[in-house]
């Protein structure tokens, strides 16, 4: 259950954990989409959808056209459910209350492959595999994307020390690096050579959350009180420079040293609304702070084409900032003003780049947009019957 909202006090472990069972539980009276609107989820639409984004909604999924935003196919799917890039131009993973299922996004439909798994978490792609958490079992799934198309690819498991709400991330070299926790309490992570021996590890990150790849094969892990960088065969840490500086959320590229991640400083709010992210410089092992002037949440995250750190402000606008210097050069008017949920699972505004390209939902609005990053050109927009929640796509890396 990826970046959920995160209580501050010292119960935040088991809060986080009581959250992430909600990813399977919630949700099961959700609506159908009306009469008429939705096709069987086995049958294909009239063509290939080109470029395909997936939008969830409250008991469904849209398949949209990536250049016109028209709506290709309408599939109900009750629950509550989430989408990442599944790594190759064809497929999406859907979490779902049984695990991760595989859509061909191409061909507008669910299809039987799932890697079934309690209370499915992370999905992170890098280095041409992807790996799959589930954080009830702490299992760890690897497998090439390309192999989605020939049905279930051969996949390598491996299995934590513990169920966790955790993340793992497989290097070019075959490196396993994996977080390391309990379903109370998260402690930092180890890295495993490609025969799963153990490198190294280091358990000074508390509450260790999300995961990021910067250049030269570098993984940056959030905690509490900074972050683990860990990059040639040794970890260190980046302290925040508040006494309680969480980041549970990061966006990185392979153009930049630098990682983006949010940053949080009330350790006891309900819902804190952050208006400082942090940048994390992997080469330098420091951190700069940049004040938004307005909040943002989980879901407003991301990168541009070449290393721009991209930050979906409440304010509706897209803040593009340089990560060398910090400076916000742009701001791209894309919504009205909008305000974040006290919870987690209810939509709010989501951010999802792809090349050149940033598409964002507008539930309040029923809305998906898609602009431009250069020019701030919007390029489509749609209008949906359903509010849409979380918003992604076929990306092959």
């Amino acid at each position: 259950m990826k970046n959920a909202v995160r209580p501050r006090a010292a119960a935040a472990a088991a809060a986080l954990l009581t959250a992430s069972a909600l990813l399977t539980a919630c949700g099961g009276d959700s609506t159908e989409p009306a009469a008429g609107k939705a096709r069987d989820t086995t049958d294909a639409p009239a063509g290939p959808v080109k470029d395909p984004v997936v939008a969830t909604y409250d008991g469904g999924l849209y398949v949209l056209d990536g250049a016109t935003l028209k709506v290709a196919e309408d599939i109900p799917l009750k629950g509550f459910n989430r989408v990442n890039p599944a790594g190759d131009d064809r497929h999406v993973m859907v979490s779902t209350s049984t695990g991760f299922r595989v859509m061909d996004a191409v061909g507008g439909k669910l299809t039987d492959v799932e890697f079934e798994g309690s209370k499915p978490g992370h999905v992170v792609r890098h280095a041409g595999r992807t790996i799959l958490f589930s954080d009830g079992t702490g299992e760890v799934t690897i497998f090439d994307p390309a192999q989605l198309g020939d049905g279930k690819p051969k996949s390598e498991t491996y299995d934590s020390d513990a169920p966790h709400h955790g993340v793992a991330i497989q290097l070019a070299g075959g490196e396993l690096v994996t977080t390391l926790g309990t379903e109370e309490k998260r402690t930092g992570i180890k890295v495993l050579d490609k025969n799963r021996k153990e490198i190294t590890r280091n358990e000074k990150c508390p509450e260790v959350h999300g995961e990021a790849a910067a250049k030269d094969e570098t993984v940056v892990v959030g905690c509490e009180d900074g972050v683990l960088v860990y990059k040639d065969g040794s970890i260190k840490k980046v302290q925040s420079p508040t006494e309680y500086g969480r980041i549970g959320n990061q966006a990185g590229s392979e153009e930049s040293a630098v990682v983006l991640g949010d940053y949080k400083q009330d350790p006891d709010a309900e819902l804190e609304r952050p208006e400082k992210v942090s940048l994390i410089d992997t080469e330098t092992g420091t951190m700069r702070l940049v004040d938004l002037g307005t909040s943002y949440t989980f879901r407003s995250l991301a990168r541009g084409p070449h290393g721009e750190a991209l930050v979906l402000g409440t304010d509706g606008k897209i803040h593009v900032i340089d990560p060398e210097t910090g400076k916000v050069e742009r701001k791209i008017s894309v919504l009205d003003a909008w305000q974040e949920p006290l919870d987690w699972q209810q939509p709010r505004p989501a951010l999802f780049v792809r090349d050149h390209t940033a598409y964002v939902s507008d539930p309040a609005n029923k809305k998906l947009t898609a602009v431009d990053i250069e020019s701030g050109k919007k390029l489509a927009s749609t209008e949906l019957e359903q509010a849409p929640n979380e918003v992604s796509g076929v990306d092959a890396h």
